[in-house]
């Protein structure tokens, strides 16, 4: 459905209280809440979100320096929608998902009006007959975009009845009609308000997991496509590194990121690194399927609030493709921050910590939005969602991490002595948690490794029996222990390091295939068993513990991503060595 800018507009408003981003309007009759109004000589743009007595207040999304009272106001008469297109895979965006980089001449400065497109694409219409009955979902063809992905055109949701004037292949912008469905026309674009769930057909149970390439979330903490995961570190434990990571190597379809009040410089960064990384699909840059919207820390803050709702919006857009999608918002306490200094200044009571009464059930209903879903179309999809979590002082009980953990499926804590003694993702393995991981099991073992969730149940119990015998083994020394407990240190020792460190900065180690993963896993577990059954047979721990497993450690960075058959060799060599010691 093509941008409406037929919608009438209210005019008469006047500006009478300004505070911040806050604006308080009279005049305007006919307004509701979350109506778009432009105020001042800029048109600004505001979004209404209290009505008292003939008084609308208003948040704005630009800075509102020079705005005084007196100043005109104008409903536009429609919420705040994101403009979806085949423009948006490989771009970079604001809050408002307008352009940051290349900004096409068809936007007007400074305000949410637009003119014409004059962009062309090429369209290839389906197989279509004229006068077919067709409703929301449909595919009517598709666009040729980057990314080694085709953009399918559908019947926007609301719209159904027979299909007349599919057009021939051709190159046409995005205002142009493509088709008629129900005496409608159907463009490539469509509008949607951010703040409302795109429909579906059916949700779905999640099994399948989202691969990250990250052993320490894929082997202990999955998380299934569709599903949701917040990861919550204080400065310096790796936050932006790690999604990152998962930015680069997750094996989703499309990727949306949101750079919700961070540091400009670290978005600038990312976006190097992500257009110089070679996508594995296509050959070409990663950027091609990646949307990026950026709201960093010296950026509009009302803006901050809404980047977040746009970015799920435009993840339910590819959703309903049939793609699979992955939103990374970084970080979602900066746009909980956002709510807190509005709600100050519109005279809220405060809860907890001076953040809004409301900020439970609006984290909530964010995450809610994450779905494994069958479509309007009858495909399927998903929308899966990861935010990051920047508690102050790296208090975990503070409301917005408590909050968080409530709602979300998979939490993957940022331990800060973890990062400081170097190892990274800095993951903690006592105060994480998955609750996907029984689904990801049955895929496991419909892939034939049967005994994954076993191997993941021993390596979670062995890594915090191991934290345990090291507290033991600052007050006692190591001496003190049993050989069974002195080889449960070891085995710690090298779950830790061969295991669940990873580094980004290598070839063969930045991404780790589910199989590698997996074999990884066992080699250590195998060691386990032969390590237990050397002392239970008389071999001193000593002796054992002398045993040189360097080759354990380097097996991550010295065989290939997918590299299993290597990893086994590796091991066997080592049982072997074992072996020669009884």
């Amino acid at each position: 459905m093509s941008a409406d800018t037929t919608v009438p507009t209210v005019e008469g408003g006047r500006v009478v209280r300004v505070n911040g981003p806050l604006v308080e309007i009279e005049g305007l009759h006919g307004v509701a809440a979350l109506d778009v109004v432009v105020v001042g000589g800029n048109r600004i743009p505001a979004e209404v979100v209290s009505i008292r007595e003939g008084t609308l207040t208003a948040e704005a999304f630009e800075y509102t320096g020079g705005l005084q009272v007196g100043d005109p106001a104008v409903s536009l008469g429609r919420p705040l929608s994101a403009r979806l297109g085949p423009g948006l895979l490989g771009g970079t965006f604001d809050g408002l998902l307008r352009p940051l980089l290349d900004r096409p001449t068809w936007l007007v400065p400074g305000a949410l009006d637009r003119g014409p497109s004059t962009v062309r694409w090429t369209f290839h219409p389906a197989t279509w007959e004229s006068g077919a009955a067709v409703e929301a979902g449909t595919c009517l063809g598709t666009v040729t975009v980057g990314g080694g992905l085709e953009h399918r055109v559908l019947v926007p949701p609301g719209i159904s009845g027979t299909l007349d004037g599919l057009v021939e292949a051709a190159d046409v912008t995005e205002d142009e009609p493509i088709a008629s469905v129900g005496g409608r026309p159907v463009t490539l674009c469509e509008e949607w308000p951010i703040r409302r769930p795109r429909p579906v057909r059916e949700r779905k149970r999640s099994y399948a997991p989202l691969v990250t390439g990250q052993r320490v979330i894929d082997l202990l903490f999955p998380i299934a496509r569709g599903a949701t995961a917040a990861v919550p570190g204080g400065f310096g434990t790796g936050k932006t590194v790690l999604l990152q990571q998962v930015v680069k190597w997750c094996d989703a379809d499309v990727i949306v990121f949101v750079g919700c009040g961070e540091r400009g410089n670290e978005l600038a960064d990312s976006l190097a690194e992500l257009k110089a990384l070679v996508d594995p699909r296509s050959g070409r840059s990663l950027l091609e399927r990646t949307v990026v919207i950026a709201n960093t820390s010296n950026m509009p803050v009302m803006a901050r609030e809404a980047s977040i709702y746009t970015g799920m919006t435009v993840a339910e857009y590819y959703r309903d493709m049939g793609y699979s999608s992955v939103l990374l918002a970084d970080s979602t306490s900066r746009w909980a921050e956002a709510l807190r200094e509005f709600s100050s200044r519109s005279g809220q009571l405060p809860a907890e910590e001076g953040y809004p009464a409301s900020l439970a059930s609006a984290l909530a209903a964010f995450y809610e939005r994450a779905a494994r879903v069958v479509t309007l179309g009858g495909t399927e999809g998903s929308a899966t969602v990861i935010g990051a979590v920047s508690p102050p002082g790296g208090d975990m009980t503070e409301p917005v991490t408590a909050h968080t953990e409530r709602v979300v499926r998979c939490l993957w804590s940022l331990d800060r002595e973890l990062a400081y003694a170097r190892h990274y993702p800095a993951v903690s393995w006592q105060s994480s948690f998955s609750r996907d991981a029984d689904a990801v099991a049955a895929w496991h073992a419909s892939e034939g490794r049967v005994g994954w969730e076993k191997s993941r149940a021993r390596a979670i119990a062995l890594l915090a029996e191991a934290d345990r015998l090291f507290s033991v083994v600052e007050l006692v020394g190591l001496a003190a222990l049993p050989a069974r407990e002195r080889m449960v240190l070891l085995i710690g020792r090298l779950l830790h390091e061969s295991v669940l460190q990873q580094s980004a900065m290598s070839d063969n180690d930045a991404y780790c295939g589910p199989k590698k993963q997996s074999a990884l896993l066992e080699m250590v577990l195998a060691i386990h068993d032969r390590c237990l059954s050397l002392v239970d047979g008389g071999l001193p721990a000593s002796t054992v513990e002398e045993v040189d497993f360097g080759a354990v450690t380097r097996a991550r960075d010295e065989t290939g991503p997918d590299d299993d058959d290597g990893v086994r060799r590796i091991r066997d060599t080592v049982l072997g060595v074992l072996e020669g010691q009884a």
